[in-house]
């Protein structure tokens, strides 16, 4: 095999969220005990727009926006001037930090695009990066796509409920052997966990005494149930050329059809990644961009509304997990993301995620793809119709009773 041919093997997309459908049911089949489960089919791998409707108004801007025409459709490479001086002053205020409209802000091809650039931009083929496990599944793929030598990091969610869990003397440790970059979601996707006051203040004493460039990804950052605190590292004392957060409204606005996100910090690292998405992408798409006129503008009370929808449906699913028995799993606080880990079962868990799609019309992610310690956990994106969710639910339970190892 060639290297590039390994290289793209090494991508192995075809469990990734939404992928699925790529699949074959082979002889899975032949595995069955006992039949299918009839029910409403329930696809845990991403939200369900059609469940939770767009920000009020997001279709109308984008109408406005193709009204507009060449204006707004051939807008500078790192998004519309005029959008990217609206949001500056709205990200700086949530974020707790000034933004530069200019220097310090550019509009992606949603956050996946933002964090493709991002990495792109400051991991070169060699560069020791320290990436948390389990996170984001592209985390991992992305740094060894470019060349970069994966540094991992643990992070015991099911250990700790006063914290994220990270273990911070292994993250120094990390730091200490020449890590140039650390990559981290906040809250955690999959386990929903945010990190704690404290150790987003370590990360930053961390990187700021090793020289470390963080990259923190916070696309559900405004999706925090009750009870919950978060502190936004860029507002900690770390050097602002040293970080860039990345956020977009595809998730707890259910935007995602736009494909918009955003990156904000280092003018440097800004400028290399409009550089990069100039031959990637040329731009966010132009009449895409004008909905984020939208974004920390929703109607009084909307975002509120949301979180209590999402809090109810948390909870009412992790009142059937919690009925199984030997499954572990803790409650997130942010997000909208379920992982728990389930008991030894006598098929391989890469069976049985396939025996969840084909004999209870149930859709998950596999915990392999956010780390290889996650083997025994799935993740549930719990955005979803809340009946319908329930009853998925119930049957993914009823399916761990069959297939438990006695």
């Amino acid at each position: 095999m060639n290297a590039i041919d390994a290289k793209f093997m090494r991508l192995a997309t075809d469990s990734a969220p939404g992928q699925e459908v790529r699949q074959h049911a082979g002889d899975i089949r032949n595995l069955f005990r006992g039949g299918e489960l009839p029910g409403t089919p329930v696809d845990f791998s991403h939200g369900d727009v059609d469940a939770f409707e767009p920000t009020p108004g997001s279709f109308k801007a984008f109408a406005e926006g193709v009204e507009i025409g060449g204006a707004q459709a051939y807008t500078e490479y790192r998004g519309s001037g005029g959008i990217r001086t609206l949001l500056a002053p709205r990200l700086a205020a949530f974020t707790g930090a000034d933004v530069s409209a200019d220097q310090g802000l550019i509009v992606t091809p949603g956050t996946q695009g933002a964090l493709f650039l991002a990495v792109a931009s400051t991991v070169a083929a060699g560069d020791r990066v320290a990436i948390v496990q389990p996170d984001y599944f592209a985390n991992r793929k992305l740094v060894d796509f470019m060349g970069g030598e994966i540094v991992p990091v643990r992070l015991d969610y099911l250990g700790c409920d006063d914290r994220a869990g990270l273990d911070l003397g292994q993250l120094e440790d990390a730091f200490r052997s020449g890590v140039k970059v650390f990559l981290f979601s906040n809250p955690n996707n999959p386990a929903g966990v945010v990190y704690s006051g404290d150790e987003i203040r370590q990360i930053a004493r961390l990187a700021e005494r090793y020289g470390v460039f963080v990259i923190v990804d916070q696309l559900y950052s405004r999706l925090l149930y009750a009870g919950s605190d978060y502190t936004h590292l860029r507002a900690q004392d770390i050097d602002p050329d040293k970080v860039v957060t990345i956020m977009g409204p595809s998730k707890t606005e259910s935007l995602s059809g736009y494909r918009l996100g955003v990156a904000f910090g280092s003018p440097r690292v800004i400028e290399r990644m409009e550089k990069l998405q100039a031959i990637v992408s040329l731009r966010a798409a132009g009449y895409s961009q004008a909905v984020l006129q939208t974004w920390f503008a929703e109607p009084e009370g909307w975002m509120a509304e949301r979180i209590v929808l999402h809090q109810a449906i948390r909870d009412a699913l992790l009142e059937r997990l919690r009925a199984v028995e030997g499954l572990g799993v803790r409650t997130p606080q942010a997000g909208s993301y379920l992982f728990p880990q389930l008991p030894p079962l006598d098929v391989s868990f890469a069976d049985f995620v396939r025996l969840l799609r084909h004999q209870a019309s149930v859709t998950v992610t596999p915990g392999t793809e956010f780390g290889p310690h996650s083997s025994a956990s799935i993740r549930f994106n719990f955005s979803q119709d809340r009946q319908a969710a329930v009853d998925a639910i119930g049957r993914v339970a009823e399916l761990v009773s069959r297939y438990r190892s006695e």
